[in-house]
């Protein structure tokens, strides 16, 4: 990606940084979400239906607002890795971090050399379609590219010292309702074990100079969060405030109606 990354930008210069998930794989949708003004979105490619030739006019959509698109991939998969960064995303997520091993993967497969080892061609939308971008690209990309991951399991909690060693990672993203399956009360993303777990985890991401995040599933836990520390956070995904927003006139219609 040679054009600036807007949410990267932001997260340097100290400030805290809001998106949401999206799983509707609409550019339409995505473009009224964006009107709104968040910083960044999420086009989730583990759990949504969304092609990579969506998730380019997503992100061309995003850019056109201010907004950074960043994809979830399913996996620590390089092919995956590559199409994301070639059609403009200004960072990838991964989920289902385990070691530092990951880490590694997810760096040589996201970062050109000498970093890392990403396949290259400036006939992209991330090099602009142009061969006269083919001696800047590289540096330009490695610069700019966002790298998150998730942490959401014991093993990642256990080799958390390690996974935070790596320099060229940026966002280290707690998985709340993962991280509440792995300990064994699924879905309780408010019970204390696992504020107490994401308390800890946010100190010691940002002891290490990297961004820690979250999910936000209402609007006092968002200010809770960002009173913790964390720098990055998603507020509830697309599909879920489409339907609530729904659902609440249909409550007070109800009500009337009795």
């Amino acid at each position: 990606m040679i054009t600036d990354n807007f949410v990267k930008k932001k997260l340097q210069s100290g400030r805290h940084v809001i998106g949401t998930w999206s799983v509707i794989p609409s550019p339409i949708v995505t473009d009224i979400i964006c009107s709104a003004g968040l910083d960044f979105i999420i086009i989730d490619a583990e759990h949504g239906p969304v092609t990579f030739e969506t998730a380019q006019e997503m992100a061309i959509t995003c850019e056109s607002r201010g907004v950074s698109p960043i994809m979830r991939v399913g996996d620590v998969d390089e092919s995956s890795i590559l199409r994301a960064l070639d059609i403009g995303m200004h960072g990838v997520r991964i989920p289902n971090i385990r070691n530092i091993e990951d880490v590694h993967k997810v760096i040589q497969y996201a970062k050109y050399p000498p970093i890392g080892d990403r396949g290259f061609s400036p006939f992209t939308r991330a090099g602009d379609y142009s061969l006269k971008n083919a001696t800047k690209i590289t540096d330009k990309a490695n610069s700019n590219t966002l790298i998150g991951i998730n942490v959401e399991g014991v093993d990642a909690i256990n080799n958390i010292d390690e996974i935070l060693s790596v320099d060229d990672l940026d966002i280290v993203f707690i998985g709340l309702f993962d991280l509440s399956k792995a300990l064994d009360i699924p879905g309780e993303v408010d019970h204390p074990k696992v504020l107490s777990y994401l308390e800890d985890l946010s100190e010691k991401i940002s002891n290490a100079g990297k961004y820690p995040g979250t999910i936000a599933v209402s609007a006092e836990k968002m200010n809770s969060f960002i009173g913790m520390g964390l720098k990055y956070i998603l507020y509830l995904v697309d599909c879920e405030i489409l339907k609530s927003g729904y659902q609440s006139v249909l409550t007070l219609n109800n009500k009337y109606s009795n």
